[in-house]
C-alpha cells in the first residue's frame, strides 16, 4: 500500500493560523499553533529549510498526550509539544539563527496525509547585516503597466561561500509564496575596503504591472549554514485604486448609455 500524499495547500483536517513569524536569537517562547479535525488519527510536524527537503520534526497519536522526536531534534530539549484535544503545538525555546525555515503542520487519515499551510519563521541575528531596498520611489503611485526593479542587499561578514536567494510574496492575509529563485553568483558581490564584510546585490525586475503584483515582498538568502530574511518590501497599492476607478467609470459609462437608449424610446 502506498501513502497518498496531497499537495501543501490548506487542508480541511489540519489548520496553522500564522503564515510568517519574525524573532530574534535567544527568544525563549515560539509557538507554531497547529489544529485538526476529529478525524485525524497521526500528528506531524516538518521543518524545511530553504533548498532542502523537509525533515521530520515528531509524530503523535491523537489519544496521546507525548509525541516521538526524530532526527536532530530527538536530542534537542528546545523543541516540544503542547497537545490538547484539536490542538498540535510546535513550542521552540532559545531560538538559534538555523531555526529560520518553514514549519509544516500535517495530519494522516486512512492512507492520506494532509498538510497545513506552513508557517515561517525569521530567526534576526544581530552579527549578520541583511535588508531589502526598492528602488521605486514609495511617493510615485505605479500605473498598470509600469516597472520596478526590487533589489536584495546581502551584508555577509567574513561569509564569503555561495548563497541561494529567495524571493517570496505575499498579498493581505494570505501565505508567503515562493516566486523566484536564483543562484548566488559571486559576480554580484563586492568586498568592502579594509573590512571582511562582503556585500552582494540580487534584483527581482518586474514588468508590466498589473493588480496581480500588488503585494509585500521579502527575499532571502542561504549562505554558510544561515537562512536571512530581508525587510517586507510593498508595492504601491494605488494600482488597485486605479482599477477599481476604472471599473467604476466603466459602470457609470453603461448606466449612462442603458438610460439614453431608454429615453430614446420613449
Amino acid at each position: 500500500m502506498q501513502l497518498e500524499m496531497n499537495h501543501l495547500n490548506a487542508s480541511s483536517r489540519v489548520h496553522q493560523d500564522r503564515g510568517f513569524l519574525s524573532a530574534n536569537t535567544g527568544d525563549n517562547n515560539m509557538t507554531l499553533r497547529c489544529f485538526y479535525e476529529g478525524d485525524a488519527v497521526m500528528l506531524y510536524w516538518y521543518k524545511q529549510t530553504l533548498g532542502q527537503e523537509p525533515r521530520l520534526i515528531s509524530t503523535s497519536y491523537k489519544h496521546d498526550i507525548d509525541g516521538t522526536f526524530y532526527n536532530e531534534f530527538q536530542s534537542d530539549p528546545r523543541f516540544t509539544l503542547v497537545r490538547v484535544k484539536g490542538k498540535n503545538h510546535l513550542k521552540i525555546t532559545n531560538l538559534h539563527i538555523s531555526d529560520s525555515a518553514t514549519y509544516y503542520c500535517a495530519s494522516s487519515y486512512l492512507f492520506t496525509l494532509d498538510f497545513a499551510e506552513g508557517t515561517t519563521i525569521n530567526v534576526n541575528h544581530s552579527g549578520l547585516n541583511f535588508q531589502t531596498l526598492a528602488q521605486q520611489a514609495t511617493s510615485k503611485a505605479i500605473q498598470p503597466g509600469d516597472a520596478v526593479t526590487l533589489n536584495c542587499t546581502v551584508n555577509t561578514g567574513t561569509c564569503d561561500g555561495e548563497r541561494s536567494v529567495y524571493w517570496f510574496r505575499t498579498e493581505g492575509e494570505s501565505y508567503p509564496g515562493l516566486i523566484h529563485t536564483c543562484g548566488g553568483r559571486k559576480d554580484n558581490c563586492e568586498k568592502e575596503p579594509n573590512t571582511q564584510t562582503h556585500t552582494c546585490v540580487y534584483n527581482l525586475p518586474l514588468k508590466s504591472l498589473n493588480l496581480s503584483n500588488v503585494g509585500t515582498y521579502y527575499c532571502a538568502a542561504a549562505s554558510c549554514g544561515h537562512i536571512l530574511f530581508g525587510n517586507e518590501t510593498k508595492l504601491d497599492t494605488e494600482v488597485k485604486l486605479y482599477l477599481v476607478m476604472e471599473g467604476i467609470l466603466s459602470v457609470q459609462c453603461v448606466v449612462f448609455i442603458a438610460v439614453n437608449m431608454h429615453r430614446g424610446k420613449k
